[in-house]
C-alpha cells in the first residue's frame, strides 16, 4: 500500500454558481478528508482558484485531479508537494486583556513566534500569526495555557514555485487552436 502524503491541490475554474459544490463532491464521493480549502480570484480575469490541502497516496491525488478536471467549468487542476510551493495560514487569537497586565510573558511569546497585535479593546486582545500550520498551532498551544477566548485559523494558501502550469496551458490551448484552423 503506498504512503499517505499532503498534496496540495490548485484548482483554477469559472466562477459559477455551485461550483464549490462540484469540487467539493469529488471528493466526498471518494470519502477524502479535506485538510483545508481556500478560495479565491487568480491572476488571470475571470478564473478563479480553490486551494486544497488533502492526506492521500500519490495515485489517489493523480485520479482527484483527473476526476476535478471532467467537472464543467473547472478549466484545469493541478497537485503539488510541499517542497513546490510557499504556502502560508493566518491564524487570529482572541486573548483576555488582563492576561498582559503585570506580566510580560504574553508580550515575550508574541516576540518568539514572530506575531503580531491587531487590535487592543478593554476585554481582549486579538493577535495574528501568519506561518505554517504547525507555526500557529504551537503559539495555540501556548496561549492556551495562559488563557483564550477564540481561535481561528485560514486554510492554506500557496503560490508554486514552477512557472505557473496554467498560463503554459492555457497558450497551449490557444496554440492548437490556431494549428488547426479553426482559430481566428
Amino acid at each position: 500500500m503506498s504512503e499517505k502524503l499532503k498534496y496540495t491541490i490548485i484548482v483554477f475554474t469559472e466562477n459559477e454558481t455551485g461550483m464549490l459544490s462540484r469540487v467539493v463532491s469529488v471528493f466526498t464521493r471518494r470519502h477524502i478528508n479535506v485538510e483545508s480549502l481556500t478560495t479565491s480570484k487568480s491572476s488571470m480575469k475571470g478564473i478563479y482558484r480553490f486551494t486544497i490541502v488533502v492526506r492521500v497516496t500519490r495515485d489517489m491525488v493523480e485520479k482527484l485531479v483527473a476526476q476535478l478536471e471532467k467537472q464543467i467549468d473547472v478549466v484545469k487542476a493541478f497537485y503539488y508537494e510541499p517542497d513546490e510551493i510557499v504556502y502560508q495560514e493566518v491564524a487570529l487569537y482572541k486573548v483576555p486583556t488582563h492576561i498582559f497586565a503585570n506580566s510580560n510573558k504574553v508580550e515575550t511569546l508574541i516576540r518568539q513566534h514572530n506575531a503580531k497585535v491587531l487590535m487592543i479593546e478593554p476585554e481582549y486582545i486579538v493577535i495574528e500569526k501568519t506561518g505554517h500550520e504547525h507555526e500557529t498551532e504551537a503559539l495555540l498551544e501556548e496561549l492556551t495555557n495562559i488563557g483564550i477566548y477564540e481561535f481561528v485559523r485560514s486554510g492554506r494558501i500557496a503560490i508554486v514555485k514552477p512557472m505557473e502550469r496554467l498560463n503554459k496551458y492555457l497558450a497551449s490551448l490557444e496554440e492548437q487552436v490556431n494549428t488547426n484552423g479553426t482559430g481566428h
